[in-house]
């Protein structure tokens, strides 16, 4: 069955620049979805381009990087699956930035890990496109 979706991750989608980094978790709004917790800045208008990404794992609760590491994997797969739900919105999408952040303290599999990207890429939709320009901080 040719699919003629984009699964990729390519390197020009990962955030890296300290500056924009800086810049999301300064002025970005976010929510959470336990064992998940997005952060997000709006962009200008609205676009198709996928948005970059930052995965993160707290240190504090994953001592071993096998563990932190493990985590990452899951939720950049997550993401590489189900990021057509924001790519293909009708309309385009405001997302600009977005950080996927670990919170829970126990591995949890991939399947749960997929629900609530599922679940927050929706909110991310509704939240983003309600507040076009800037985010509204919770």
């Amino acid at each position: 069955m040719p699919d003629s979706r984009s699964y990729s991750f390519p390197k020009e989608e990962h955030l890296c620049r300290k500056k924009l980094i800086e810049e999301l978790f300064g002025r970005g709004s976010s929510f959470g979805l336990y064992p998940l917790r997005l952060v997000w800045l709006a962009a200008p208008e609205p676009t198709t381009a996928p948005p970059q990404v930052l995965v993160s794992v707290s240190k504090r609760n994953f001592k071993r990087a096998v563990d932190r590491n493990y985590l990452k994997r899951l939720m950049r797969e997550a993401w590489r699956l189900n990021k057509y739900q924001l790519v293909e919105a009708e309309g385009g999408h405001l997302v600009a930035q977005l950080a996927i952040i670990y919170t829970g303290k126990e591995k949890k599999p991939l399947a749960l890990l997929e629900k609530k990207l599922n679940s927050g890429l929706e909110r991310l939709l509704t939240d983003a496109g309600a507040t076009p320009g800037a985010g509204s901080g919770s």
